[in-house]
C-alpha cells in the first residue's frame, strides 16, 4: 500500500467519531468482501496493518477479534493470520417501494409490541404531507425472525380511528395495512422516505448489533381524504440485512 494511502486511512480514522477499532473493522470486513485479502490468504501481520492506519498494535488486535468472532479469519501461533471465508451477506429484509408491498407482512415475521400510548402528539418535527391529527395511540413494536430483531419502528395512528382496528392486528399487521383495512377510510396520499443512519446506544441494544453499525432510517406517512395524517411510522432496519430492489424498465 502507498505512503499517501496509508496517510489517507490514518486521517479518515481520526476526522471519525466511530471508535477506530469498529472503523478497522469494517475496513478489513470490506478488503474480504472485494477479494483483497483472498480466502486462504495470509493478511498482514498486526505490526503492519498497525503501521499502514496509524494506530496502535491493540487496536488492530481488537478490531481483527470482531472479524475472527464472526468467523472470517483464523490466527494460528507462529504462523499467522489467514482469511477463513467472506462475509455472510443475508440481505433478505427487503424495503418495499410501492403501496401493495408495503402491505404484505414478511414471511416468519414476528411483532412484539414493546410499549403503547394513547392520546400523544407527534414528534415535533415537520412533514411533507398532511395535517397532524389532535392525538395518536403510539406504539413502539419489535418485528423478529427466526428470534433476530430486524426492525425496530415507533408507530402513531390517530386516535379517532385507532379503536376501530382490532387490538391483534397492533401485533401481525405491517403499519401501513393497519389504516388500510380500516372500513370506510380512503387513503389519499402515502409517502415513504429512506436515510442511512448509525446505530445508537438504544438502537443498538434494541436490535442486538454493535453501536455505530449502519441502520436504515424509513418514515412512512398516509393522509385520508380530510387531508390528515392517519398514520406515522419511524421504522429502523439493521443495515446488514436489508436491501431495495428497483425495477427500472
Amino acid at each position: 500500500m502507498s505512503v499517501s494511502t496509508q496517510g489517507n486511512t490514518a486521517e479518515a480514522l481520526k476526522k471519525s467519531a466511530i471508535s477506530r477499532y469498529i472503523q478497522l473493522a469494517s475496513l478489513f470486513k470490506r478488503r474480504i468482501e472485494t477479494g483483497e485479502w483472498a480466502v486462504g490468504g495470509q493478511i498482514p501481520t498486526v505490526e503492519m496493518l498497525a503501521k499502514e492506519c496509524g494506530v496502535a498494535a491493540m487496536t488492530i488486535r481488537h478490531a481483527l477479534n470482531i472479524l475472527e468472532a464472526d468467523g472470517m479469519i483464523e490466527r494460528y501461533r507462529a504462523k499467522g493470520t489467514f482469511v477463513k471465508q467472506r462475509p455472510v451477506n443475508d440481505m433478505w429484509c427487503q424495503v418495499q417501494t410501492d403501496w401493495s408491498g408495503m402491505l404484505l407482512a414478511r414471511e416468519n415475521a414476528k411483532i412484539e409490541v414493546l410499549s403503547d400510548e394513547r392520546n400523544v402528539s407527534l414528534p415535533a418535527r415537520s412533514f411533507k404531507i398532511g395535517k397532524p391529527a389532535p392525538a395518536y395511540r403510539h406504539l413502539q413494536r419489535r418485528h423478529t425472525r427466526d428470534g433476530e430483531a430486524f426492525l425496530l419502528a415507533d408507530v402513531y395512528v390517530a386516535e379517532r380511528i385507532a379503536s376501530q382496528i382490532p387490538e391483534d392486528d397492533y401485533s401481525t399487521k405491517t403499519a401501513l395495512r393497519l389504516v388500510a383495512d380500516v372500513p370506510g377510510l380512503v387513503i389519499t396520499d402515502a409517502t415513504q422516505t429512506l436515510t442511512i443512519d448509525s446505530a445508537d446506544l438504544y438502537i443498538s441494544e434494541k436490535l442486538d448489533i454493535p453501536i455505530s453499525n449502519p441502520v436504515a432510517r424509513v418514515e412512512r406517512c398516509a393522509v385520508d381524504s380530510n387531508g390528515e395524517l392517519v398514520l406515522v411510522a419511524d421504522g429502523t432496519y439493521r443495515g446488514d440485512r436489508v436491501r431495495i430492489d428497483f425495477k427500472l424498465r
